[in-house]
């Protein structure tokens, strides 16, 4: 899948889209706990490879996990559903990027689908040294593109204010 870069005054763009990943999962045994609920440790791995991908097509680059921020568990995920990820980056600084990852469950008997989990991890670009490389600029396009990006700033400045 190719990627439209935008370049102005020597800096390149991208908007979330071209960068965002839908990841499914299936949830087997080896996956969940004694009550056949997915371990959520299992979940948070999920949602950080979704999440590392969106960052690496932002990017294309190699990129580390940093920080993961909020992540709420909103409802247990059952053995035999399908998780659905969606990765879209939210904020960019000059080696960073922030990702929202959202997980979906499905039933795959009724069809039912319900929004079980929410994280935002922040992940840093690498260049061949493993040290920290420049990142193209986010282009926001919709209104809640701009609302994820300033919910990221007020995390980004909550935490500078907490050091």
């Amino acid at each position: 899948m190719g990627q439209i870069m935008e370049q102005t005054n020597s800096k390149i763009f991208k908007t979330p889209s071209q960068s965002a990943v839908e990841m499914t999962e299936l949830v087997l045994p080896n996956d969940t706990n004694l009550l056949g609920n997915l371990l959520g440790g299992r979940m948070m791995h999920w949602m950080d490879i979704a999440g590392a991908m969106a960052a690496t097509r932002h990017s294309n680059k190699v990129v580390a996990t940093v920080a993961i921020d909020s992540v709420d568990f909103r409802h247990p995920v059952r053995m035999g559903e399908i998780v659905t990820l969606k990765a879209k980056l939210t904020w960019v600084g000059n080696t960073s990027m922030e990702v929202m990852v959202n997980a979906y469950a499905e039933n795959p008997k009724s069809g039912a689908v319900i929004h079980t989990n929410q994280a935002f991890f922040t992940f840093v670009a690498l260049d061949g040294n493993g040290k920290p490389s420049p990142v193209p600029q986010l282009r926001l396009e919709t209104q809640e593109e701009r609302d994820l990006f300033e919910s990221a700033l007020q995390r980004k400045n909550k935490k500078t204010n907490k050091s």
